[in-house]
């Protein structure tokens, strides 16, 4: 997809953003104003830099809000795509907490 100068009429720009536990990546991109976050997605090359992203199975949000694939974007939007955790948050503290007390 070509650059276009933010404010082109019919173009936006938004970002897509992914972490992993030693890397971030945020990516801008220009997009159609009438835009999804899968259509951001597409055209950042995101997929193909980590092959590990399964769509179908990770969730993705704007600004930490969780939406769907098809949401519709509005611009400066960053889409994040989260990793599936590792282990249950409120698991790892009892365990954190038990290992203190002890």
């Amino acid at each position: 997809m070509t650059q276009a100068e933010p404010g082109t009429t019919g173009l936006m720009w938004v970002e897509v953003a992914y972490a992993k536990p030693d890397q971030q990546v945020i990516l801008k991109v220009n997009v159609p104003d009438d835009a999804t976050a899968q259509t951001a997605i597409d055209a950042s090359g995101i997929l193909e830099r980590f092959p590990d992203i399964d769509l179908e199975k990770q969730k993705i949000g704007i600004f930490s809000r969780l939406v769907a694939l098809n949401q519709r974007l509005q611009p400066r939007d960053r889409v994040e795509i989260y990793r599936p955790l590792l282990a249950d948050p409120k698991a790892a503290r009892r365990e954190r907490a038990a290992k203190e007390e002890a």
